[in-house]
């Protein structure tokens, strides 16, 4: 994809029946200054609840379910793409599930988070499974973009898939604390230097998180840090197509080699496990 795609960081969560009908308006100030998508925060219509390890059955819902559509809807009457999120339930298993859907409200991808922290404030293995499909793109949107969240970034496996698959944009919502601000952005810069595609990270306002947002070029440059209600930011593609012919985007994935070796790794993993 060539040209500009606008995209806009929306840091507020929606977690109450006032904020909710905040959202809308919210959407559609995103759209009037040219938001083509909304970014929002992990888990934007759910209170924090991995802060206990106690899991809540309200906080999740069966597949299209009513945060799901709310988000639809949201999307459809402003007009505008939205990466929303929801706790998933189906098979008596719970998921932490990014949901992007089109601006008709259309959902065109779902990921579930694959790696969950398990430490104060952040209990998130007692509230859902991790995800075990891997990451994937499309273009429904116009540029192609893939998605990981919040701690998925420090296994970097997924996006090196997301880049195999010429992902241009990374969208990565989250949830952390300004202390360990210094972390997330060394880590998202290596990310978008690495998959020569840009990647965007919303956080969750609050006393849960509260760390800037950051947005990153596909050449590793810092282009957003802010806590600021509202971002956007205007990607031009034409820097994906150039970061992909300069070192280190030229370099090959060498697929076939790197599979087989996660083929033998698993392979120990289940003969260690067999004989332990």
């Amino acid at each position: 994809m060539t040209g500009e795609f606008t995209v806009a960081l929306l840091g507020e969560v929606f977690d109450d029946a006032e904020a909710i009908k905040r959202l809308p308006e919210n959407l559609r100030e995103a759209r009037d200054n040219g938001a083509q998508l909304v970014v929002l925060p992990e888990l934007p219509l759910n209170p924090w609840s991995p802060v206990t390890r106690k899991a809540v059955a309200s906080d999740a819902e069966i597949p299209a379910g009513p945060r799901h559509q709310l988000l639809s809807q949201a999307a459809r009457q402003a007009g505008v793409g939205i990466l929303g999120g929801v706790i998933v339930t189906e098979s008596a298993r719970r998921h932490n599930c990014a949901l992007l859907f089109d601006a008709g409200g259309r959902l065109v991808m779902q990921y579930a988070k694959m790696h969950l922290p398990q430490e104060e404030g952040f209990w998130e293995a007692c509230h859902y499974e991790p995800g075990t499909e891997p990451p994937t793109v499309t273009d429904a949107l116009g540029p192609r973009i893939g998605i990981q969240i919040c701690s998925d970034v420090y296994r970097c496996v997924g996006s090196q898939l997301l880049a195999a698959q010429r992902a241009d944009i990374i969208l990565a919502p989250r949830a952390s604390p300004r202390a360990s601000l210094a972390k997330w952005r060394l880590a998202y810069r290596a990310m978008a230097l690495s998959t020569s595609a840009y990647v965007i990270s919303v956080n969750r306002p609050g006393p849960e998180a509260g760390a800037p947002h950051i947005a990153v070029a596909p050449n590793g440059e810092l282009l957003v840090e802010t806590t600021e209600a509202l971002t956007v930011l205007a990607l031009d593609m034409c820097k994906v197509a150039t970061a992909r012919k300069d070192y280190p985007g030229y370099l090959d994935f060498s697929l076939a080699a790197y599979a087989d070796g996660w083929k033998r790794m698993s392979n120990t993993s289940t003969s260690n496990s067999t004989s332990s």
